[in-house]
């Protein structure tokens, strides 16, 4: 007999409590392969738009630890890479509003996911200087068309924006950095 006095089954509690437990490890199970397999993706986005590991590393755990507040809700039904973006960059957003602009931090890019031989080291510095005198809008912009390849749709609905809004924003970014590297870089 419970409290209650309502007679129960002797193992009735203690499946339910077993089967919520089940439930809860394949929930943590579906999102540690999540984690897994976007670990690496979203930690080089966030040093592109940062431009230091160490805050890219929490930028990232940033993002999963937002995104497993809300898994039950999100893991079937919504794009869990598209989700992830976005998260992320509103978290880069909230940073850069809370830090200096002032401080510079550079360190080796990772291995391109491609197989394209990467960039001399002079480039690349070249690059994340330009890209650093640029705003976080529109370094967003240009780190998700041409460093991750996304289309322009792509782009717009991760950083809540308009296609045009995108089109525009990169085409100026582009300009602007173009004009910062000079008539000898060759890139996008």
């Amino acid at each position: 007999m419970t409290e209650t006095g309502i007679a129960t089954p002797a193992g009735v509690l203690t499946g339910w409590s077993a089967s919520r437990r089940r439930a809860k490890a394949a929930r943590d199970e579906e999102f540690t392969a999540f984690v897994e397999s976007a670990g690496t993706r979203l930690r080089r986005t966030a040093y592109l738009m940062c431009r230091d590991w160490h805050l890219a590393q929490d930028l990232t755990q940033h993002t999963f630890a937002k995104m497993y507040a809300v898994w039950g809700r999100i893991r079937t039904g919504t794009n869990l890479e598209a989700y992830s973006r976005r998260v992320l960059m509103n978290a880069v957003f909230d940073q850069n509003r809370r830090r200096s602009g002032s401080e510079i931090v550079l360190g080796e890019l990772p291995d391109r996911p491609d197989g394209t031989p990467p960039a001399t080291p002079e480039l690349r510095v070249d690059l994340a200087e330009a890209l650093a005198r640029l705003t976080v809008e529109d370094r967003a912009v240009l780190v998700l068309r041409h460093a991750e390849d996304h289309s322009v749709e792509s782009a717009a609905a991760i950083l809540g924006l308009s296609t045009s809004a995108v089109k525009m924003r990169n085409a100026r970014a582009l300009s602007r950095l173009r004009a910062l590297l000079g008539d000898d870089f060759t890139g996008p």
